[in-house]
């Protein structure tokens, strides 16, 4: 297929597929004429990649990777790899469920506020939201 039709068929934009194929993620075969031409397979790899880039890999880490989801061929040191990023997504799960319950403690305060007009910043200074603009983030 044409690489107009893979990213009709990926929701994938013509550009990010040739940055795919510079950074060695796509291969493509050339027709007569020079034009991209991509396997069937191709789409399932474009999936792939993209739900690789969701969790937060680097290009060149699913570079490394990409041999052993697609020939079943891994190393030592891809598996210590997969499972540093596993870890890093995990503890990036852990802060977004931290962030979800900060955010529920402050809805359920303007919930009430909205219920009985008394203030929400109790709820707000419980979940550890009431720094003020001018103090720094703290740190986890």
């Amino acid at each position: 297929m044409r690489i107009g039709e893979l990213a009709a068929r990926t929701g994938v934009s013509v550009r990010a597929l040739r940055y795919y194929e510079e950074q060695s993620l796509l291969g493509a075969e050339r027709s007569p004429g020079g034009q991209r031409q991509y396997p069937e397979s191709a789409v399932d790899r474009i999936r792939l990649i993209q739900q690789l880039y969701a969790a937060g890999l680097s290009s060149r880490t699913i570079v490394e990777l990409l041999p052993c989801v697609v020939d079943g061929n891994a190393t030592p040191e891809l598996l210590d790899r997969l499972a540093s990023e596993r870890d890093r997504i995990d503890r990036q799960i852990a802060d977004l469920l931290g962030t979800r319950d900060r955010l529920d403690s402050v809805l359920g305060g303007a919930a009430q506020n909205l219920r009985t007009g008394q203030p929400c910043q109790g709820r707000a200074d419980a979940a550890g939201l009431s720094e003020r603009a001018s103090d720094p983030p703290r740190s986890r």
